[in-house]
């Protein structure tokens, strides 16, 4: 017996079945004993199918034997006798046995053979009973912190939003049923109609062939058996259907099909369709729209409106025409509906392009805090904390940032093209007339003969609005295309030439820019898919190729009264990497951790102006075991006596050192506990490694913790929990809200010493380490760091809302450590991404305010009072307003507790001419040491006291990297130092020259160098 008949009448057998007995369908026959049954059901089946054709009066014999006895009929004249490897002589033998009632000798029926094959297809048949308790995987809708959708996540073939059947119009219900099932209400699972006609036209019809399938069969085959294009299946698929059925309604039943069916763009089910397409939800989708939507089942790609608009208007027409010969709709609406423009959303915005780092963070939250083990088990609508402007102007930050510092080293490296347009510009341009693309199945005839029969249809589409101009196929392509790194922030670009005249490339909007190619130049090929930065000015469009970078970064933005995640990145491209660096990674400080012991210091009653000798230091090993401890400063020297506010300004690690020798408590080991103390109440720590390089940063640190430390800094020692995740719904039901708490306070040290630690730190960004950011200084404060051989480059700062941190290094999963070049520190690195952060949150709703005063409990325990901000020494007025601690209503003099007097002018050189005898209240103690002009003048001015104004940076050039000013809202320049900050060499004497002596500083250095006895340590 023929393979072929062997499965037609497998299938045959299972049709006749569920069509004549569906309460008792087999689906196990014995081959030696049921071979008379087999051919019993078949010939009912005939029967049954003769009778549902008279229905429709039309002959089924002279339909059937047309296409069997006269195969050029169907297949033309010159149609072979075997079509489809099936001897046409034997079907028609067949068919005269079973439907006719005849018993031919030379029958080619083997009811054995018939069996095994139906036996085996249907072998552990899925249970219909799975359908009807099935959860379809689902895409739950994070909100950001407007309320507007922001992301999604759902599984591999499960982006849908699940909408009850009665949230589905009733007129996008019909179209579907219009479109793909007009007899949906009147079968039970199987058309036989449908599906006699789908095998007759099959007997003439090469390549893919048609299956009849109702919708239930679509909802099992989607669902259940698969969609294995093999009879097999299809026996599967009647079976488990016509169990269906019997189990559910049919509203329920098209419920499942309406929210199963994949329907382009990614998109499975209506709900997510019509946000997908039409950016709106189901229930205000219109006529036209619902049509588009119902033609696209049938071939989602080869109805694509993106890439074939005219195959989708043409098949939107034949479910007009269908929904009007049903009556769904009248010849007016049809007309209407014809002449409308399909209304498709660009397919850029269903997609999700930043925040990857921040939902992932947010999917762990809700299975931390809400309990949920998965958000795809169901449609859940979560809201989150983020700021979805800031959230991509970060991402940017981050990205311009990590690849200017290749740039600027040298070690930008071209690795080839993200991808090459060449074979899809190809494909776009031989579809004109565009073919049909392999794998899909050709147009169905009706979708022709609806689009030319509908009344009225071509008198509509002369009224239609003017087409607008075909695009250049390198933009169809560039604009359809999915680029790998899909949340670079970067255009991307497509070369359309190269050689001696220069290179050009197209951009998504259809310009062409002249490209500089940079360390690209003579490897671009033509339809390479580039990045770019453009430079629009006057002249011709000009851009710069932007290569990814190999280095690694991190930043994230908190709100510090709450703790709200604004925004955050955990690396530069969530495709190249996942292992999100602010929360899932640990690294070295550096001196971003020295505000602890400068806290502890201040919190045990020492002043900003205390002093503490910048010079070599040697701590004892901790209760005599190991070794002792040499830090130096990163430049290797030191600048004699110095203010403690002037040790953290220009991150002194001698000064930092020797706060521990007495600065906090009388023993170093007893001064390390209490800084350990204070990070562990803050929950920098789990656990505080106790060896004094600890409070220069060396033990490895959470961005998300530091970032807590510095916001509790902001809010005078109250520290937030960082989240991001605020509440979680299931059909408008609340599940999860997070708790409203205020910021547990750090009780280690007081609301004075955080005071007082917070404007040091804007000293540090008004003209320390972080002069970069002179220019926002009064509305920003903070501290950079760098660990050791330069493998970290810190920035960590806040204004009065919001606290930045930013983190740039290499990877060394692999286990080595590499550096980021000498000279490459926080301040070089990190300050420039943190500014750009800060301007770009100012710029998408976070206040812009200086920073703020005491708190009023802390007020009452303060005085400010001016002083020389070299020496630190008190004056009468015209310095700097200094902030002092009061106790007892007086202020603690604590300026020569840790270096007294008598060291002071013994170390003077004009010592023995008896300066200091003569010096009034020790006026001019200091001498030259602390840099006073010749004469023994002094200088009062007050650097400090500059703030800048709410409107100052509004003269600022167009520059979010912070590398150029606007002379006319420069803050004056900080003597020893440029207006951008860099150092310059100084007379000696000057009181801001930092060293004491004339030699000339090439290049700025970031004072962070970490500890150890190496000078390249």
């Amino acid at each position: 017996m023929n393979a072929i008949l062997i499965k037609l009448f497998a299938t045959a057998l299972t049709l006749s079945q569920v069509t004549t007995r569906p309460d008792a369908v087999r689906t196990q026959f014995d081959p030696a004993k049921d071979g008379g049954q087999v051919v019993a059901i078949l010939r009912d089946g005939c029967a049954h199918m003769r009778k549902s054709f008279d229905i429709e009066d039309i002959n089924l014999d002279e339909l059937i034997s047309t296409a069997m006895e006269d195969p050029s009929a169907v297949a033309g004249d010159n149609a072979p006798k075997i079509l489809h490897g099936l001897d046409i002589a034997e079907l028609n033998t067949s068919y005269k046995q079973f439907c006719k009632g005849e018993n031919p000798p030379n029958s080619p029926f083997e009811a054995a053979a018939v069996i095994a094959f139906y036996n085996n297809a249907v072998k552990d048949l899925p249970s219909a009973e799975a359908l009807r308790d099935i959860k379809l995987p689902s895409a739950s809708v994070i909100l950001d912190a407007a309320g507007k959708p922001y992301s999604e996540t759902f599984e591999t073939h499960g982006r849908r939003l699940v909408v009850p059947i009665e949230g589905v119009p009733d007129l996008v219900q019909k179209a579907f049923v219009a479109a793909e099932d007009k007899r949906f209400y009147q079968h039970h699972g199987i058309d036989e109609r449908g599906v006699i006609r789908a095998f007759v036209g099959n007997l003439a019809s090469p390549g893919r062939p048609a299956g009849g399938s109702t919708i239930t069969q679509q909802v099992v085959k989607n669902l259940s058996v698969g969609d294995d294009v093999t009879y097999e299946r299809k026996i599967r698929e009647m079976i488990v259907a016509s169990r269906l059925e019997r189990l559910q309604t049919k509203p329920q039943i098209l419920g499942l099909y309406l929210n199963g069916i994949y329907l382009g763009r990614g998109a499975y089910g209506i709900e997510m369709a019509a946000r997908s397409w039409f950016g709106k939800s189901v229930g205000a989708l219109t006529l036209p729209e619902a049509a588009l939507l119902a033609g696209l089942p049938k071939g989602p790609n080869y109805y694509s409106p993106d890439k074939y608009p005219e195959r989708a208007r043409e098949r939107r027409a034949y479910v007009l025409s269908r929904m009007k010969e049903e009556g769904t709709i009248t010849e007016a609406q049809m007309n209407a509906a014809l002449t409308s423009d399909l209304g498709i959303k660009p397919p850029d915005a269903a997609r999700q392009d930043s925040g990857f780092y921040l939902v992932d963070h947010v999917a762990r939250e809700t299975r931390t805090f809400a309990g949920l083990e998965t958000l795809t088990n169901a449609s859940y609508t979560v809201r989150a904390t983020v700021n979805a402007g800031l959230q991509s102007a970060l991402e940017a930050a981050l990205q311009e940032g990590l690849a200017a510092y290749e740039r600027g080293t040298g070690r930008a490296r071209y690795e080839g093209p993200e991808l090459n347009l060449s074979e899809a510009i190809k494909r776009i341009e031989a579809a004109a007339p565009a073919p049909e693309p392999a794998g899909e199945p050709a147009p169905a005839p009706e979708a022709k003969k609806g689009a030319k029969t509908a009344k009225g249809a071509d008198k509509a589409a002369a009224k239609a609005p003017a087409k607008p101009p075909v695009q250049p196929a390198w933009q169809r392509a560039l604009a359809s295309t999915r680029p790998p790194l899909y949340d670079v922030r970067w255009p991307l670009a497509v070369v359309l030439q190269t050689g001696k005249n220069g290179t050009k490339v197209g951009l998504p909007d259809g310009r062409v820019a002249s490209l500089e190619p940079g360390p690209a130049r003579g490897k671009l090929q033509l339809y390479d898919a580039v990045r770019v930065r453009l430079r629009e000015g006057k002249g011709s469009l000009r851009a710069d190729l932007r290569v990814r970078p190999t280095v690694q970064g991190a930043a994230i933005v908190l709100e510090n009264r709450t703790g709200k995640i604004l925004a955050m990145s955990g690396g530069f491209s969530y495709p190249l990497s996942q292992l999100n660096r602010v929360t899932q990674a640990v690294r070295q400080p550096g001196s971003t951790l020295k505000p602890l012991t400068y806290l502890a210091a201040l919190n045990a009653g020492l002043q900003p102006n205390t002093l503490v000798m910048d010079s070599a230091v040697t701590l004892p090993p901790i209760g005599g075991v190991g070794d002792s401890w040499s830090p130096k400063n990163y430049d290797g020297g030191g600048s004699g006596a110095t203010t403690i506010r002037r040790g953290l300004e220009f991150s002194k690690n001698l000064v930092t050192a020797r706060l521990l020798q007495g600065g906090i408590a009388a023993k170093a080991p007893d001064s390390l506990q209490r800084v350990c103390d204070i990070a562990l109440e803050a929950q920098l720590y789990a656990e505080c490694e106790r060896y004094y390089p600890f409070v220069l940063g060396a033990q490895p640190v959470r961005m998300i913790d530091l970032a807590s430390f510095y916001a509790a800094i902001a809010n005078e020692g109250a520290r937030p929990s960082a989240y991001a995740l605020e509440a979680v719904e299931r059909d408008g039901k609340p599940l999860y809200r997070h708790p409203d708490k205020a910021p547990v306070r750090i009780g280690s040290a007081d609301r004075v010493a955080f005071y007082q630690l917070k404007t040091m730190l804007q000293g540090v960004t008004q003209h320390g380490t972080a002069a970069a950011l002179s220019g926002i200084s009064a509305y920003v404060a903070g501290k950079t760091g760098t660990s050791e051989n330069e493998n970290d480059a810190w920035f960590a700062g806040f204004s009065n809302e919001i606290t930045v941190v930013v983190w740039a290094g290499y990877d060394n999963a692999d286990g080595v450590r590499r550096t980021l070049g000498r000279g490459q520190t926080g301040g070089h690195v990190s300050v420039p991404i943190a500014r750009a952060i800060f301007q770009a949150a100012w710029a998408n709703g976070v206040a812009r305010t200086p920073l703020a005063p005491p708190s009023p409990e802390a007020k009452a325990l303060i005085a400010d009072l001016p002083i020389e901000p070299r020496s630190g020494q008190r004056v009468a007025g015209g310095g700097f307003i200094e902030h002092f601690r009061l106790k007892g209503g007086q202020v603690a003099d604590t300026q020569y507790a840790l270096v007294p007097r008598d060291t002071l002018y013994a170390m003077r050189p004009d010592a023995e001419d008896g300066d200091y005898a003569n010096a009034e209240d020790g006026a001019d103690v200091a001498g030259d040491l602390f840099g006073n002009l010749p004469g023994g003048r002094r200088t009062t001015e007050d650097p400090f006291a500059q703030r800048r104004s709410a409107e100052t940076d509004s003269g600022r050039t167009a520059d979010p990297w912070g590398l150029r000013r606007d002379r006319r809202e420069e803050p004056q320049a900080w003597p020893g130092r440029d207006r951008y900050g860099q150092v310059n060499p100084v007379p000696f004497g000057s009181p801001f020259d930092d060293e004491g002596d004339t030699r000339a500083r090439q290049r700025r250095r970031d004072p962070d160098y970490l500890f150890g006895d190496d000078p390249g340590y």
